[in-house]
């Protein structure tokens, strides 16, 4: 199907955001916002975004990739995932605006946009935002970092004859074994102390992924270790009981991929997994 693309430009608390476009000439009922992450603009790692979006108006959905207040070629002081709301909500109004046949919106974001697309939704659903794709969700903090290191990277490590061996002729750094006993004591402290209870956005994350009543995609990459930390927080923490079991959640592992799903492959597997999941949504909202 083809596609137009253009800049548009919308208020967000009397800051000036742009986004990108992408409009089939009749777009399906559900939109798409992608949400970016990080210190980046709407383009993304490797032009991720671009060609996401590309992609899924191809199919027949309209896309909005925008940039934060402060990002890219918006004005404004830069705002973090912690404080994106204004921004989402902003960016949802004009893609309605600029694509009235569209009914439902879907949040797609990745690493901390898959967190903030959920802290949108925590505590005030937006009966606009019917689905959330969410790839590799940040939820860091100090003992989830170092469980994650323990599990994945010195387990690994320990079965390792030349780690041994280079350990007992001293050849191992001081730094490197202290490293590894400072990550013992917080992955197994337990408890949500000290730097832990600042960080109050994961139990923030898991009551709206708990509470969304609309369908939600879950991709994460094989090879990495924020995916692996998702899945770590979610199985210990009790905020996080049952949800990666719930009704309503797709998951989808793609093996060997990075953070990002860098590789032609990984890419073209979160496009085809996205416009899958939207195509069974467009199903249900018809019938």
């Amino acid at each position: 199907m083809s596609y137009s693309e253009h800049a548009i430009g919308f208020v967000c608390d009397d800051e000036q955001l742009l986004g990108i476009l992408s409009q089939p000439a009749t777009p399906a009922s559900i939109g798409v916002v992608i949400i970016v992450g990080g210190p980046q603009y709407r383009v993304g790692s490797h032009r991720q975004f671009v060609l996401l979006a590309r992609a899924l108006a191809t199919a027949g959905h309209a896309v909005l990739r925008f940039d934060y207040r402060g990002m890219g070629d918006s004005s404004g002081t830069p705002v973090d995932f912690l404080n994106a709301d204004a921004d989402i909500d902003a960016a949802i109004k004009a893609l309605l605006v600029q694509a009235p046949t569209v009914k439902q919106v879907a949040l797609w974001g990745l690493c901390d946009a898959a967190a903030a697309a959920l802290l949108y939704c925590d505590g005030k659903p937006d009966p606009r935002v019917t689905a959330l794709c969410l790839l590799n969700p940040w939820v860091r903090s100090q003992a989830s970092l170092a469980r994650t290191q323990v599990k994945h990277y010195y387990a690994q490590r320990l079965l390792q004859r030349a780690f041994w061996a280079k350990l007992l002729s001293g050849h191992v750094a001081i730094g490197a074994v202290a490293g590894l006993i400072r990550n013992l004591r917080l992955a197994f402290k337990g408890g949500g102390t000290g730097a832990e209870a600042q960080l109050p956005f994961q139990t923030r994350m898991a009551n709206a992924w708990r509470g969304f009543g609309g369908s939600l995609l879950l991709i994460l990459s094989g090879e990495d270790y924020t995916a692996k930390e998702f899945l770590e927080y979610a199985n210990a923490d009790p905020a996080w009981s049952g949800a990666l079991t719930q009704h309503n959640l797709s998951r989808h592992d793609v093996a060997d991929a990075d953070h990002t799903f860098s590789s032609p492959q990984s890419s073209r597997a979160v496009e085809a997994l996205t416009l899958a999941w939207l195509a069974n949504l467009e199903k249900s909202a018809i019938s």
